[in-house]
């Protein structure tokens, strides 16, 4: 496909890998940050920033996303260069949604003023818990203390969008201890939660403690019924579910992540980022030196993938399902030229419809599908409905 066919995305995600520490579940591409060269990661970033947007123009950026690692290790001079080079080369909404993700403890007031300065309206924390002896047992560096401190300083910063993550089924967790974290949470009065469950990944100190049953998780039925309480806790205090593991305030919905669960395009910038174009996606080189090294002559590819038509719409399905509003059929015509939900999965549908996981919503001149109560729970069944399927199948 010619470059100038693709329609220039709308979202931004860029990655800083750099940590203080790496947490004992964590898989990111991340990196403890003593002895990193930042300063040229971050003119690395820059000269991708410079190749990517001659390569593909950008009109305007409606979200970014700044992730991680922890963003919040940049010094305050890295932040406001960091932050500059950004606004330089891409043309920023005037209502953008400019999220950053941030640990606890690492946003003291004048990082944080640079922040404000330079564009950051959203700021995501990684909580993950309020119990200090959790937080030790599973790699934090932070302590709940420096949780209501760096909300205490954003706050005063002039950051109202404020969003902290939580996690379930974490080792020598009990619906007690989650019960007095989502307790002390709801109490800050946030607009957004986020609510995530482990996921002992390859290559994290939790997996080999795992292999030596050695990882102390959870029943499957405790950490299902920890998820039933958040359900039931996050709705009773108000917030809408609107996407399976996120929680908002009306008007308060992560608009870049919905980016990534609509199947829409986004620039992905940083080691080890991903990106998708063009239904063209990209993983760039993982590590801090390889990608400062490739981005002196190249863009920092590490693989770059075409998505085809069979994949795409099984991602559109995948993705969009998670959002509890679910997936409309007019959106699904406008990505593929005009093709119905029902004649690529009508037999898919018809099966979780009589299962009890999805209903019909009907609106004037379109229709769509969203997962049940029940469907919600079973989400991960639901989804993988969709995957796999033979490409030359219409079912």
């Amino acid at each position: 496909m010619a470059i100038a066919t693709i329609s220039a995305p709308r979202a931004l995600y860029i990655h800083i890998p750099f940590c203080t520490n790496k947490c004992h579940y964590c898989d990111f591409t991340s990196y403890v940050l003593k002895g990193q060269p930042v300063d040229e990661y971050l003119d690395a970033l820059e000269r991708e920033m410079e190749r990517t947007t001659a390569e593909l123009p950008p009109v305007q950026i409606d979200t970014v996303f700044v992730g991680g690692g922890t963003p919040t290790v940049l010094t305050p001079p890295q932040m406001k260069r960091f932050l500059a080079d950004v606004k330089r080369h891409f043309p920023l909404a005037d209502d953008v949604e400019f999220t950053m993700e941030a640990n606890p403890g690492t946003t003291d007031p004048e990082k944080l003023a640079a922040m404000f300065e330079g564009g950051v309206n959203r700021i995501s924390f990684g909580v993950q818990s309020f119990d200090n002896d959790l937080l030790e047992r599973i790699g934090r560096i932070h302590n709940v203390d420096d949780v209501y401190k760096s909300l205490e300083n954003a706050r005063a910063a002039g950051f109202t969008n404020l969003s902290i993550d939580l996690m379930f089924g974490l080792p020598g967790q009990t619906t007690a201890t989650l019960e007095d974290s989502v307790n002390k949470a709801l109490a800050l009065k946030l607009p957004h939660y986020s609510l995530y469950s482990l996921k002992v990944e390859e290559n994290t100190l939790f997996h080999k403690l795992y292999q030596r049953d050695e990882l102390p998780l959870p029943s499957e039925d405790e950490e299902f019924n920890m998820y039933i309480h958040l359900m039931d806790r996050l709705k009773q205090a108000g917030y809408t579910h609107y996407e399976i593991s996120n929680f908002a305030l009306p008007g308060y919905e992560s608009r870049h992540n919905s980016t990534y669960w609509r199947n829409e395009p986004y620039y992905g910038l940083g080691a080890g980022a991903h990106g998708y174009a063009g239904r063209v996606r990209h993983i760039n080189v993982k590590g801090v030196q390889p990608f400062i090294d490739y981005t002196k002559t190249k863009l920092p590819r590490l693989e770059v993938n075409p998505v085809s038509e069979q994949e795409a719409m099984e991602d559109f399905m995948m993705v969009g399902l998670r959002l509890l509003e679910g997936v409309k059929a007019s959106s699904f015509a406008r990505q593929f030229d005009g093709m119905t939900l029902e004649s690529k999965f009508g037999p898919i549908i018809d099966k979780l419809l009589k299962d009890g996981l999805l209903e019909r919503l009907e609106w004037p001149g379109d229709h769509g599908y969203k997962l049940t109560d029940k469907g919600v729970l079973f989400g991960n069944d639901v989804f993988g409905s969709f995957i796999g399927l033979d490409e030359n199948s219409d079912s």
